[in-house]
This record gives structure tokens, sequence and C-alpha cells, in this order.
């Protein structure tokens, strides 16, 4: 087995202040009560490094030997003996490492629930469960890279045994409960699309985490990482001394955590805190509440300080603050401050085993504990490396992004020949109509478009499909032939031929790809403001049916790909809130970039269908015979069979109707701008 890169060697990039990931993955071990942790950072800032590591630095667990979930004795267990399948007291334990269970994206229902053991059934004809990975993660940690790309059933169940400590399994003919408590981590890329509102409040914790801009850090972390790859072994063992002392302050940590001591004060000031940032529900404050415990007792205190609270603060409520839609996850920090006023509740002298001279009981007056932590201001104690300084577990850095402003309007400097082009922003988004891409596919698994998904109603059976085994079917298929095969007892003969796999017709996720006209005949100022604030709509809906989105702008002479297609809506809210807007109409130019970036999408993902939608009031005025090019660059997309939407801009008494004409020549549907809100179309239906 390789060795894993020691959690003690990651580089931090804020060596000052402590570290957010590092702290929070530790809270969550220590009370898992917590809820798991969920880190958002860019790509290549240690995420999966961390986490990975952190196994190798907890305590060893004790759990009946030969139990397959990890039982402690008297715990209950499908393998338990007796009526009640519970192990009895004395039952004989062994130890052993705490699991890291890794949850792949495209991993099925049944491999993590858990199912009917196949091969024991048509071999033997016994029904015995085969544990899944909940069950293998149990007591231990469940780690889920790229969370907010795993399919929303499997999100849905595994949040829900995390929340409930256990698993139920009722299928195939299995009717099993165990014990599923463990460690809930997810990692992603915010680049790659977010989470639902709903699935982030299901983690206890959340981080924001950026790589180092300091040259000096990016330096040393190149340096430890060459270091590791030439010699893994020595490199480890360089850092055995840190790994130890960590693992042993995570064990007093965990044993002091039933001493530390609730007050109604720091009750009140929890409760405060929460409802100074509008929190929906009570989960923040217990969240809150379990994380300040668990950060008094990992500085080895007994009471709970105004620092223990404002930390637990920062790390469980950025993502269940009320926020406008396409907000990045965040906290103000000075409104922190001001609920929690100048004093501390209850503040007790610090715990016998801190050294004296540190006035918040964190460390001694060099800023170390006993165990050589580096104890920051108000952050974890990190373990220190063998030169002296700090080698804090992180790799990361910065607060929470801060809110886009889509009510800003910036004059841009006169283009020549072109006129003035300014930045209009958006009022805020509505609910929109739905658009859906015509027939039935078969992509990725979302809420836009009818597909045969991997989940969803069970419309049928297919004998070559690429669906789960359906085994009621599959008997069903083979039972007429059993006595050509010459079955008379025993188990059922099976041949290929009989094999069936359910087909289930569900919803799938697009690609949306908005053309939008930002020439001068949109840049009045009410006109783009409605477009923009169109769009918007539009990209929010995307997000919550979990499309993916491209933005392709044509203005003066030229078309661009404002944003490639990605699954990141926040990213396309952020460049539709720069959009300038002036100068000519280049639609051809507009059109054939916009099928230039379908070509190469389908090219690359073939099974996600896209969903063009051109943003136009139909006018064509560059180049020569403008509107002849656009007619043919609007032909040529029809016999792409491309599903196509023109929302027409154009406003006023008098109207030339060229946008629908637009949509005649691409065979796309044609609606007024006015009429992409949900509302308008409830409006139209009570009225006819």
């Amino acid at each position: 087995m390789p060795l894993q890169y020691p959690l003690s060697a990651v580089v931090p990039s804020k060596p000052d202040t402590g570290d957010d990931m590092s702290l929070a993955l530790t809270l969550t071990t220590i009370s898992p009560e917590v809820g798991g942790v969920l880190v958002r950072g860019e790509k290549g800032t240690a995420k999966s490094t961390t986490v990975r590591a952190l196994a190798s630095v907890l305590p060893p667990i004790e759990v009946v030997a030969g139990d397959r979930f990890a039982s402690r004795p008297g715990d209950t267990s499908p393998d338990g003996p007796g009526p009640d399948h519970r192990w009895p007291l004395d039952a004989e334990t062994e130890t052993r490492p705490v699991r890291l269970v890794e949850l792949p994206v495209g991993a099925t229902e049944d491999r993590v629930l858990g199912s009917l053991h196949l091969s024991k059934v048509l071999a033997d004809g016994v029904a015995e469960y085969e544990p899944g990975l909940l069950a293998r993660a149990h007591r231990g940690i469940l780690y889920v890279d790229e969370v907010n790309l795993l399919h929303d059933h499997l999100v849905d169940l595994l949040l829900d045994a995390a929340a409930m400590g256990r698993s139920t399994v009722e299928r195939d003919g299995v009717s099993v409960a165990h014990a599923a408590r463990f460690v809930l981590v997810g990692t992603m890329n915010p680049e790659e699309g977010e989470l639902r509102p709903q699935l982030l409040d299901r983690f206890g914790l959340t981080v924001e985490i950026a790589a180092p801009r300091d040259p000096r850090l990016r330096a040393e972390v190149v340096r430890r990482r060459l270091a590791f790859d030439a010699d893994p072994a020595a490199f480890v063992e360089s850092y055995a001394d840190a790994e130890r002392a960590l693992t042993d302050r995570i064990a007093a940590a965990r044993k002091l955590l039933p001493e530390v001591e609730l007050t109604d004060a720091v009750l009140t000031k929890v409760a405060e805190v929460c409802a100074a940032f509008e929190v929906d529900g009570m989960r923040a404050d217990i969240v809150t509440t379990r994380t300040a415990i668990a950060h008094a007792a990992w500085h080895g205190r007994t009471h709970i300080t105004r620092a223990d609270i404002r930390q637990a603060a920062l790390l469980a409520l950025p993502h269940r603050r009320r926020r406008n839609p396409f907000d990045a996850p965040g906290l103000d920090e000075d409104l922190l401050d001001r609920v929690l006023g100048d004093g501390e509740p209850d503040p007790e002298p610090p715990a016998p085993p801190e050294p004296e001279g540190d006035s918040d009981g964190d460390g001694g007056a060099d800023g170390q504990d006993d165990h050589g932590f580096d104890t920051g201001p108000g952050g974890p104690a990190q373990p220190t490396d063998h030169a002296g300084g700090p080698a804090q577990p992180t790799d990361h850095a910065g607060g929470p992004a801060q809110p886009t402003d889509h009510a800003d309007q910036t004059d841009r400097p006169t283009e020549q020949g072109q006129g003035p082009t300014s930045v209009i922003g958006a009022a805020d988004p509505y609910k929109v109509r739905r658009f859906e891409v015509t027939g039935t596919g078969a992509g990725e698994s979302g809420k836009r478009s009818r597909a045969l998904t991997s989940n969803g109603r069970r419309a049928g059976t297919d004998p070559t499909g690429q669906g789960g085994l359906h085994l009621v079917e599959t008997i069903r298929a083979a039972a007429p032939h059993q006595q050509a095969r010459g079955r008379s007892t025993g188990r059922i003969r099976f041949e290929t031929t009989d094999l069936r796999t359910a087909r289930r017709e569900g919803r799938e996720a697009n690609l949306v790809l908005f053309c939008v006209d930002a020439s001068g005949s949109m840049a009045a100022r009410k006109r783009m403001e409605q477009v923009k604030t169109a769009i918007l709509s539009l990209l929010l809906d995307a997000y919550q049916r979990r499309d993916k989105v491209g933005l392709v702008t044509f203005r003066a002479d030229s078309a661009e790909v404002a944003l490639p297609p990605t699954h990141s809506v926040d990213i396309a809210a952020k460049r539709l809130a720069d959009l300038p807007a002036g100068g000519r109409t280049p639609l051809a130019e507009g059109l054939l970039t916009a099928a230039e970036v379908l070509r190469v999408e389908k090219v690359r993902d073939p099974r996600r269908r896209p969903l063009l939608i051109v943003i136009t009031d139909g006018r064509a005025t560059h180049g020569q015979d403008a509107v002849a090019r656009s007619r043919q660059a609007a032909s040529w997309i029809a016999e792409q069979h491309t599903t196509a939407v023109v929302v027409d801009c154009e406003q006023g008494p008098m109207r030339l109707g060229l946008a629908g004409q637009l949509a005649t020549a691409m065979q796309a549907s044609h609606l007024p701008l006015a009429d992409v809100s949900a509302r308008a179309l409830t409006g139209v239906a009570r009225v006819a």
C-alpha cells in the first residue's frame, strides 16, 4: 500500500492565523455529532491530500472481532448473535485503524446501501445481505470527492444516514438495518457547479480554501512535494513525531469532551449570533454549540470562551445564512464581533495541563503547548516542523467570496466608430417557464428534459440496456427454458440471453447555451436591464436543474465566448454582470460562434443534449449582406436539429418582427422577453 502524505507536512498558506480546513476536520472527528465538513476550493489546493491524511492521525478504534459492521461490544449488529442481534459485553475484540471510505461519483445505489449477495443467491440459493459503503464507513470517515457532481438521490441517501446514524435497507428481498455513524467529508470545486442549498445545510461545517499567493509558500509546497516523491518513507518518518503528537491531542480532546461545561450564557450567546445572521431552522444553533464545545476540548479547556463561539460560527454559519441567488457563502466578521460583544461568557482560568502565561488558555508564553503545537490566536494548535517553524496541516487561504453586485452601472470609453458602451446591472431574478429539449435523451441525471436515466420511475426492461440488473425479470426470462436446459432440481440455470436490465425514465441535465445580443440597439438602460434580469433568472433555473451553461455575446464587429460551457452558474452570473453593451449587431457571427461551441461540446460530451437560447431583437447591421448571412447561419443551426429558443427583445409601437423571422429560419420557439417569466405564462393560461 503506498504511503500517505503526512497531515502535518501540508504547508499552510496562513501561518499566522491558523487553518480553517484542518480545524474543521479535527473538530468533526473529535465530535462526530457536528455533522461533517464541506470543503469548497479551486483545484490544486490539497483538499484531497488533507482529507486522506486525516485518517492516519486518528486514534485506532476497538471493534468486535470478525464483525463486518465495526461494532463495539454491546452494540446491535446484523452479525450479532441472539434474537436482538446484540453483541455481548464480553465479546472478543480487536483494534484496527480508522477507515477512510471513498464514495466514487459514479457509484450505484446498491453499492452505497448494500444489496442482495447475488453470487450466493444464484449459486447456493441463500439470501444474504452484502454490506455497502455506508456499513464499511461506520465509525470512520466517508469521503466524497467532487460531491457537487454526485447524483442527487445518492447525496440524499448518505446525508440522511449521516444525520440519523443508521441505514435501513429494504430492497431485493432484503430487510436489514445497521448503524452508520461516520464523519462525512465532501470536497468540491465551485467552478464545476454548486450544491443545492438544502444539501449545503446538511453539512455541519464548511470552509473556503484557495492556493497561497505568497511565492515563498508556493516554493515550500513544491519543495516538500518533491521530497516526498523522491523518498516517501524518509519523508513520512521525518514527520512521525508531529503525527503522533497530533494523534495524542485528538485522543485527549475526545476524552475531555464530556467534561466541557455548557452554560446558559453560552447558549444565549449562540442563539443571538444565529438570530443576527437570520439562519433558517434550528440546526445552525445546534451545530454551532457542538462545534464550540469541541473547540474548547481541542484547546484543553472545560469552559467555553467567546473565541470558541466565534470560531464555531465562522465554520457553521456561512452556508446557512440567508443570501441572494449566486452569492457565495460568507460571513460578515464585523457583525459577528459586534454580536459577541467585548466580554467572554463565563471565563475561567486555563486548565491545569496548559502552561501558564497565556491569558486565553490556548498555550504557553512561547505560543506552543506541551505537545509542541503552535497555538495561533483563535486558531487550532498545529504541529511544528523540525526547524522550529509551524507546519500546520493545510494548503489554503482566503475568506469567502464577495457577493456579485448585479445593480452596477459603469460607463465605458467610447469605441471609435461604434458609439458609447455601458455596463448596466440586472434586477432581482424571477421564476421562469421551463424550456425543454425535444425528444427523449440519455444524458446525466438532472431536472430539465425527458430522458432514460439510471434513476427515476421504472418504465420497462431492456435485454441489452446499461441499467442495473432487473432480477425478477431475469428469472422470469429464464424460467420457461429450465426443462429444455436439463434442470430437474437445484439451482436455476441461466444463459446470457436471460439477462434483463431495468429501463428507467426520468429527467436529464442539458447544456444551456446563451447567445446574447449586446449591440447598441440593446443598450437602452431599461431594455438591457430586462435582458440581464431574464438571463439571470434563466441561470438560476439552470442551477436548480443541474445544467451546464455557457455564454456567447456579440457586439461591434465580432462575437466572443464570454464563458465556455461550465457547471458553475456563479461564474456565468459574474460574467453577465460585467457585460458591456454598444456598437453594431454582428448577428451572423454570434450564431456561428454559438454553433461552433455546440459542435465542440458534442464531441466532448455526446450524451448531453444542448438547448440554445438566443436573446436579440433580430436586427443584423454589421457587414455586407448582414441579414442574408444571419438567415444562412440560422438555417445551418436548424439543419443540426438543435432545440433553440429565440427571446424577442424588440420593444415599442413600431416593431419589425425580425426576431420572429429569425426563429422561423432556426425552426426555434419564439417568445417576447416579457413571456420568459412563469408568471406571464400563468397569466396567459388564466385568460384562456
